[in-house]
């Protein structure tokens, strides 16, 4: 198959690159589980941008800096706050069902949330990013420029390097198609990873099970940089229940008024931070944790109970449901929950246009590291983020000159047979997510770090082993990301020497004085291709 540029990922920033490229390009959209899978679909909370004339530039740039805790690049984030307007304009005018409220200058209501000095986050009542993936995905199904492929995991991108080619530009990509179990290849004049985070590495998370950090691992194979990824936002507020798998209770709940209490009732936030609940997710999440582990409780309780129930149903339609079909009335009692991992503010070195250290390669959204989130990301700012990268990244494919594509080789699988057991492959993904939970957390300490290390490489070893010997699956590629994504973010951590935003270290408690990205260069020497290379 051929396209003119090829989008891996369907969550906001895929869709949004489809669609603006289709325009004037033959694009190709892959997406391992069906079109509305993402991430993004999940987002309940809204969008950041100054929207307000009560609000401003400069108030977005502070509040994103002050939540980033001195790591964030202040050119990116000056250019994601300046262009987030323009976003939004551009998501009003693709239909999106935007929650209206005309008391104010713009016509739409604007909430609050943890780390905002406004309020700026317009919304789709608390399904924001089901919204906004509904009404870019109808068009992206109806487009003919567009070939969606659903079912379909991305294996590892073709360069020149792995072609014996003098350059190292990125060429396309070989996909295995799910359903058939057959790898194809896939020729691209341009490429761009939009495949979301990492979140699955660990036990408990906010995020779907798409997120095994497939972009990253790819990029990194592929002579990638990657940044910060140490710091992984824990969310600080997943619904405690044992049918409630991944369910976010929004940070918008907070920011109307909800309380954080213990099992007995009492209020503990304003002792941490003088804004309490509306602290940064690293403050709130961390002081959570921090109780938890002192009273021996399995979760606390927020509280929003002194609200009216016509208020929850306007403004937590999806949140009061869910909680009612498990039988918790959030209209009366509070609510359990407890912090999972939420975000990877890390990610694939990008600057500006969205472009990559490899020529033709482009990454963007939670996959990408442009500097915007810094140490800790600020709410609501991710998916205006994927809606401003997408832009710059479609501006910088239409501007080059085409380039010829050559003849790309099949995936060579002469050597590999049937795998004889499974288990393998369970039994890892298992073992991998308990002990990063366990080891590499919301606090941490080197010793931890040095045995999740040290467990890592011998998945690695195993892993390696297993995909050079066999056939390779879906659950065998995902796995083998996450365990590459693990040591990414245990090397990080143990070269951060402080605790800054979201990386809290026991070792190391206090903040350094100019503190600096952690950069990691991958060592091509020592990146073997045993399959897929001729």
């Amino acid at each position: 198959m051929q396209f003119d540029t090829l989008i891996i990922g369907s969550g906001l920033a895929g869709l949004t690159l489809a669609i603006k490229l289709a325009e004037r390009q033959k694009v190709g959209l892959i997406t391992k589980k069906s079109l509305l899978d993402g991430a993004s679909g999940w987002a309940q909370g809204g969008i950041a941008a100054v929207l307000s004339s009560e609000d401003s530039l400069d108030a977005h740039i502070q509040d994103t800096l002050t939540a980033g805790a001195g790591l964030c690049d202040e050119a990116a984030t000056r250019y994601v706050v300046e262009h987030g307007k323009a976003a939004i304009d551009w998501l009003i005018a693709q239909g999106v069902p935007f929650t209206r409220d005309v008391s104010n200058d713009m016509g739409y209501h604007l909430t609050r949330e943890g780390g905002h000095s406004r309020r700026r986050i317009i919304h789709a009542a608390d399904a924001t990013g089901h919204a906004v993936q509904e009404t870019l995905a109808a068009q992206v199904l109806h487009h003919p420029n567009i070939t969606v492929l659903e079912n379909f995991m991305s294996v590892d991108l073709i360069t020149g390097r792995k072609l014996g080619r003098q350059d190292n530009r990125c060429y396309g990509v070989y996909v295995l198609n799910s359903m058939s179990d057959e790898v194809i290849t896939i020729t691209a004049q341009n490429t761009i990873l939009a495949t979301g985070g990492a979140g699955k590495v660990y036990l408990y998370t906010t995020n779907p099970d798409t997120a095994t950090g497939d972009g990253i691992a790819m990029a990194w194979r592929a002579g990638c940089r990657v940044a910060n990824m140490e710091f992984i936002q824990f969310h600080p507020t997943c619904l405690y229940h044992p049918h409630a798998k991944s369910f976010l209770i929004s940070e918008a709940v907070r920011g109307e008024g909800g309380i954080l209490k213990l099992p007995d009732g009492t209020r503990f936030m304003p002792g941490y931070d003088e804004r309490a609940e509306l602290a940064p997710r690293d403050v709130v999440a961390r002081a959570i944790d921090f109780e938890m582990k002192k009273r021996g409780l399995d979760c606390v309780y927020l509280d929003i109970s002194h609200q009216s129930v016509e208020f929850l149903q306007e403004h937590f339609p999806t949140i009061y449901a869910r909680c009612l079909s498990l039988g918790i009335n959030i209209s009366k009692e509070p609510i359990p929950v407890v912090p999972a991992a939420h975000y990877t503010c890390g990610g694939i070195v990008t600057d500006l246009h969205a472009r990559t250290d490899v020529e033709n390669l482009y990454a963007v959204g939670e996959t990408a590291y442009s500097g915007l989130h810094g140490a800790n990301r600020l709410a609501s700012n991710s998916l205006l983020e994927c809606l401003v990268f997408a832009d710059a990244a479609v501006r910088d494919i239409l501007d080059k000159p085409r380039q010829i594509s050559p003849s790309l080789p099949a995936w060579d699988e002469s050597r590999v047979t049937d795998a004889d057991e499974q288990i393998v492959i369970s039994h890892n993904w298992a073992e991998l997510r308990h002990f990063m939970w366990d080891y590499v957390g919301i606090v941490r300490t080197n010793k931890r770090l040095q045995r999740a290390q040290h467990r890592i490489q011998l998945l690695q070893d195993e892993i390696n082993e297993y995909y050079t010997n066999f056939h390779i699956s879906s659950d065998l590629l995902e796995l083998r990301n996450l365990v590459l994504n693990a040591g990414l973010i245990v090397q990080s951590a143990l070269l951060r020497h402080e605790s800054r935003g979201l990386h809290f270290s026991k070792d190391y408690p206090e903040p350094l004085a100019n503190p600096q990205p952690t950069i990691l260069s991958p060592n091509l020497s020592l990146n073997p291709f045993p399959q897929g290379v001729v």
